[in-house]
């Protein structure tokens, strides 16, 4: 099933005096027959406009385009459920962030050496694995940025699992993701994922080159006070990484304070639609670790 997006100018006049005019306007729309209208009902909700008298639809066109969320646009029926992955797979060596250290993955118990343990014809395998907490899509927990905040064993599931979410479509070429391009959207009570694309260069130089998109500490600050539950990106950082950042981390200590956790390197968001899905990412229960791998998914 197609997803359509109507492109127009606007003219809206309230009956209250005044009036707002939008040139090139980009909304969702159910199917590519809407009319007028629709159209202009659809506008006016999206935006959330009071008092509105008349609104005048002109120059409109309708491209079929992925949904890119609003107010007022259903999600498609998809026929049955479906589990989408949003997680990168962790590998020997995998290099999350360059300059930290990838996994080793061995053998604790081979299958042939675990031959001699146990009655013919019966054999098993234990893997081990040494790595660095922050490796692949992980979750940060309070205590990773506070010394007293909940770690992985103190964060409750319901901030980590079967969460009704949210993806924010991040504009190509914006790097800042602030308070303007988050106001549109409904957060309370979501998993807010910023879908910025750069999922794209992972594992390559150019993952933690300087032009990476990340959240503002305004932008941060305006998911906290609204009632966000959990907030992912697939970017390299949630904050900016470049020098002239020297160091702050606005995003991670705003939301942590908060007690919102923050899921890192997800990839696949491209694959959702804006709302309609749960979203889980939940760690091992580790007492004393405030961040560790998931396995991120959404059901849709």
């Amino acid at each position: 099933m197609g997803e359509y997006r109507a492109v127009f100018d606007a003219e809206v006049v309230f009956a209250n005096g005044g009036g707002l005019r939008t040139d090139g306007f980009r909304l969702d729309v159910p199917d590519p027959g809407i009319t007028d209208d629709e159209l202009a009902a659809l506008l006016v909700r999206h935006l959330g406009l009071l008092m509105v008298g008349e609104v005048r639809i002109t120059n409109r066109t309708v491209v079929e385009e992925p949904h890119k969320g609003g107010r007022g646009t259903a999600v498609p029926a998809t026929g049955g459920r479906r589990l989408v992955e949003l997680s990168h797979e962790i590998t020997e060596g995998l290099v999350t962030l360059p300059g930290w250290p990838g996994p080793r993955i061995t053998d604790w118990l081979t299958r042939e050496t675990s031959r001699q343990r146990y009655a013919p014809g019966v054999e098993f395998h234990v893997g081990r694995i040494d790595m660095i907490a922050n490796t692949g899509t992980y979750v940060d927990t309070p205590s990773h940025r506070f010394a007293d905040g909940p770690d992985l064993a103190g964060v409750p599931l319901d901030r980590l699992a079967d969460l009704p979410g949210l993806v924010v479509r991040v504009p190509a070429g914006v790097r800042a993701v602030d308070r303007l391009l988050l106001a549109p959207y409904e957060v309370a009570g979501r998993a807010v994922l910023l879908h910025t694309g750069w999922d794209t260069h992972f594992g390559t130089d150019r993952y933690a080159a300087e032009d990476a998109p990340f959240l503002t500490g305004d932008g941060a600050s305006w998911l906290a006070e609204a009632g966000a539950t959990l907030v992912g990106i697939d970017s390299v950082n949630i904050d900016d990484m470049t020098p002239a950042a020297a160091g702050e981390r606005p995003a991670h200590s705003t939301l942590l304070a908060a007690g919102i956790p923050i899921v890192e390197h997800l990839t696949g968001l491209s694959e959702l639609p804006p709302t309609g899905f749960r979203f889980t990412a939940a760690p091992p229960r580790v007492a004393g670790m405030g961040t560790f791998p998931v396995r991120a998914f959404a059901t849709v």
